[in-house]
C-alpha cells in the first residue's frame, strides 16, 4: 500500500528513481488484478463447480436407493475399523452380516456397516445401495454440493490473489537486485578515489 500511495509522491520528486515508480505501478496493477480478476475467477470457478456438483447430486439420487436390511449375525469389531461417522457425533456403527433386497428385486447377502448400537439377529436397518443392490455411499445432497462449490470459488479467488502477489513480489525482488547491482558498479567506479579532495578534477 505504501508503494501505491507513493505513486503521487514520486511523480515529480527529484529523488525518485525509475524503480520507485515501477514498484508503485506494479503494486497498483497487482491490487487491481486482485480486486477485479480474483472475484471473476472465483465466480466462474464456483459456477462451474456448482453445475458439475448438482449434476452429480441428480445422478447419485437417481442411481441410489435406501433399502431395508436384516441382521443375520454380528461380527467382531476389528481395532482397525475406524468409522469417521462415529467420531462426528453420529450413532455408532457395527459390522454385521445382513440380507437385503435390491430395488431391482434381487436378494443380496454380505458384510455391511449397520447403524445399530447393539444389533441382534432379525434387527432391521436402512442401507444405501445402487439399483442392482451393491453397497453405495449416501448420495450427495444439494446443500453440501453448494457448500463445496462456494469453497471451490473462494479457493480459486484466494489462489489468484496469492499468485498475483507472488508475481508482484518476484518483480520487485528483481528490481531491487538490479538496483543493488548498479550501486555496486557505481561504488566500484568511485571506490579508488572515494573521499579524496579534488576527485575527478
Amino acid at each position: 500500500m505504501r508503494a501505491i500511495s507513493g505513486l503521487w509522491r514520486w511523480r515529480r520528486n527529484p529523488l525518485r528513481r525509475g524503480t520507485d515508480l515501477a514498484e508503485a505501478w506494479a503494486a497498483l496493477l497487482a491490487l487491481l488484478l486482485i480486486l477485479v480478476l480474483g472475484p471473476v475467477i472465483g465466480a466462474v470457478t464456483g459456477h462451474a463447480a456448482q453445475g458439475a456438483l448438482q449434476r452429480s447430486v441428480r445422478e447419485q439420487q437417481d442411481s441410489r436407493r435406501q433399502v431395508t436390511a436384516t441382521v443375520i449375525r454380528t461380527l467382531e469389531r476389528s481395532p482397525l475399523d475406524a468409522d469417521p461417522e462415529a467420531t462426528a457425533g453420529r450413532s455408532p456403527r457395527t459390522r454385521v452380516v445382513a440380507d437385503w433386497t435390491a430395488p431391482d428385486g434381487t436378494t443380496h447377502h454380505g458384510t455391511v456397516m449397520a447403524g445399530l448400537q447393539m444389533p441382534h439377529r432379525g434387527d432391521h436397518f436402512r442401507l444405501w445401495t445402487d439399483l442392482h443392490g451393491q453397497i453405495a455411499a449416501r448420495p450427495l445432497d444439494s446443500a453440501t454440493a453448494t457448500t463445496h462449490a462456494v469453497l471451490a470459488g473462494t479457493g480459486a479467488a484466494l489462489l489468484t490473489a496469492g499468485l498475483t502477489e507472488g508475481v508482484r513480489r518476484l518483480a520487485v525482488w528483481r528490481m531491487v537486485r538490479r538496483r543493488y547491482a548498479r550501486w555496486d558498479q557505481a561504488w566500484d567506479r568511485a571506490g579508488p578515489d572515494w573521499g579524496r579532495t579534488g576527485t575527478g578534477s
